[in-house]
């Protein structure tokens, strides 16, 4: 069964409070062995104490079954993005060196890459990913469009990143500010413009507004 059209999975980083619950609730998906396939990192410590869950963003062209040489890889039908198939899997790290968003974990003790898969046992149903039923600030949410935007008047989504000369649009979105220019996050001119990546940053993780 595919996952309902109208439910979507949004990330809105501003409102991560660093609790973790989301990493204890993703060991009890079916899908992930015990293992949490989630990571929370802080945005730049130097700057803020701020935190971000990092999620696979599940891309429509996903770079980590493209470079995959056994093609352990598999994209469903409704573009969710999983993990490593066991037979296939030679667990030679293309994938987690290619990655863009730095997503994909080898399991060095079952030579079995492993990424989140939006608990696809739970979503193809129509239930929320565990993560997302357990965030008490709803960083992590899932839903409809129309229920976001409602819920978030400050914030809209936007799921395409530019990394140099390339897009990647995703499956999963992003919420940034409602006044965003456009609707392509360059992640280049962040990573590499120190003036604008914290202007970039600032913007889509912090300053989205007291309001959402």
């Amino acid at each position: 069964m595919a996952v309902p059209a109208q439910l979507e999975f949004f990330l809105d980083p501003s409102r991560c409070i660093g609790c973790q619950a989301c990493l204890q609730a993703c060991t009890e998906c079916d899908t992930h062995k015990g293992q949490s396939m989630i990571q929370l990192d802080y945005l730049d410590r130097a700057y803020s104490t701020q935190t971000a869950p990092v999620v696979c963003l599940h891309c429509e062209t996903p770079t980590c079954a493209e470079v995959c040489p056994a093609d352990a890889i598999k994209r469903t039908e409704d573009g969710v993005v999983q993990t490593a198939r066991k037979p296939r899997c030679i667990a030679c790290n293309n994938c987690v060196l290619a990655c863009p968003f730095g997503v994909p974990k080898m399991n060095t003790r079952m030579n079995l890459m492993m990424k989140c898969d939006m608990c696809y046992d739970r979503t193809s149903s129509g239930l929320k990913p565990w993560c997302a039923s357990v965030c008490p600030s709803q960083a992590l949410a899932f839903g409809t469009r129309e229920e976001m935007m409602r819920l978030r008047p400050n914030a809209r989504p936007v799921n395409a990143f530019q990394f140099g000369l390339q897009i990647i649009r995703t499956k999963v979105n992003v919420m940034a500010p409602r006044d965003w220019p456009d609707e392509v996050v360059d992640v280049t001119a962040a990573m590499y413009e120190p003036t604008i990546g914290h202007d970039m940053l600032d913007d889509i993780f912090v300053n989205i507004g007291d309001e959402v």
